[in-house]
């Protein structure tokens, strides 16, 4: 016993050290792999990097980014909506490896957004709700969260009333979080806005007034309010009275005169100007129409003639940034 127990400790050593040296050479080799395909991934070059990150995590099978961009390899590869079955392959082979960086880092939000971002192009709308969320529930406070899955129900909204209604709540819940950010009301107005067929004029408005409250000496506020009043007024001319578009045509140019006074160099406040004018004072004063067509022209002449300036000085800025660059 007592020669056989130094014996056992040698043969120990030796197999620890074998197992180190072993271990060593694996881990060396997978990261030669990795960085391989590393560079393969950068240059768009994804069945290339697919080859490498397999040979990485034969070599360490516990290398999580492998494994987490061997998915978003299969995944630049895989189009949505093409059901053959080497293109569904693709999407199985991207979600088995995510799926199995998620396990080794369940808490990874980068590896829970690509694979809500892969269920979303599968069109599997459960399984990408369910990440989605979970993203907003390990951070509730960061608030582009609020951002994607707000977008992610408006994407499937169509007619779905309900979906549509849960946009709306995730837009709204960004307002309550942080609500002396005007970025939060800028997105609620955006949402009002794209709702079709029509939009809800009156509400987007209401929140660029609160955004207003915020930074009250932003041109680009008022020119958005001067162009909701004037969208609900022409878009709605047939189911709106007309003492009711004569008011919005007033607070729509009372709106773009206040951008231009703050910032005269935007273009388009003066080409909105043009447009209430000419669709909208000229049909509902017909005794002044020929005046009103007059000062729409001189209106849409200003904007001709600054947003010439606009373009030139954004060719100077770009031929300036080149330089720089070069």
């Amino acid at each position: 016993m007592k020669f056989f127990l130094p014996v056992l400790l040698a043969l120990v050593a030796v197999f620890f050290i074998t197992s180190c040296e072993k271990v060593k050479v694996g881990n060396l080799m997978a990261n030669h792999h990795f960085n391989k395909a590393n560079g393969h991934f950068t240059e768009s070059l994804y069945r290339k990097a697919i080859d490498e990150y397999e040979k990485a995590l034969k070599y360490n099978p516990n290398l999580i980014q492998a494994y987490r961009f061997l998915g978003e390899s299969y995944k630049n590869l895989y189009k949505p909506g093409v059901e053959t079955e080497d293109n569904m392959m693709k999407a199985e082979k991207a979600l088995e490896a995510l799926n199995k960086a998620l396990t080794i880092d369940p808490r990874n939000k980068e590896i829970i957004h690509s694979l809500g971002d892969l269920y979303d192009k599968m069109r599997d709308f459960g399984k990408a709700e369910e990440m989605f969320l979970k993203i907003l529930e390990m951070e509730p406070t960061n608030m582009e969260n609020y951002y994607v899955v707000a977008g992610f129900y408006k994407r499937y909204s169509g007619d779905n009333e309900e979906l549509g209604k849960k946009a709306e709540q995730m837009y709204l819940r960004r307002v309550e979080t942080d609500p002396e950010n005007p970025e939060g009301y800028s997105h609620v107005s955006q949402f009002y806005d794209d709702i079709t067929p029509t939009p809800e004029f009156d509400k987007s408005c209401d929140y660029h007034r609160k955004r207003l409250q915020l930074n009250p000496n932003n041109a680009l506020i008022y020119y958005t309010i001067g162009v909701n009043r004037f969208q609900k007024a022409y878009r709605l001319q047939n189911v709106l009275s007309r003492e009711e578009r004569i008011a919005l045509a007033d607070e729509s140019e009372q709106a773009l005169l206040k951008a231009i006074d703050i910032d005269p160099s935007y273009a388009f406040s003066y080409a909105y100007i043009n447009m209430v004018y000419r669709n909208i004072h000229a049909n509902l004063y017909p005794d002044r129409h020929d005046r009103y067509i007059a000062e729409a022209n001189r209106w849409q002449e200003k904007f001709k003639d600054m947003r010439k300036r606009e373009l030139e000085r954004e060719r100077l800025e770009e031929e300036l940034r080149r330089g720089r660059v070069e």
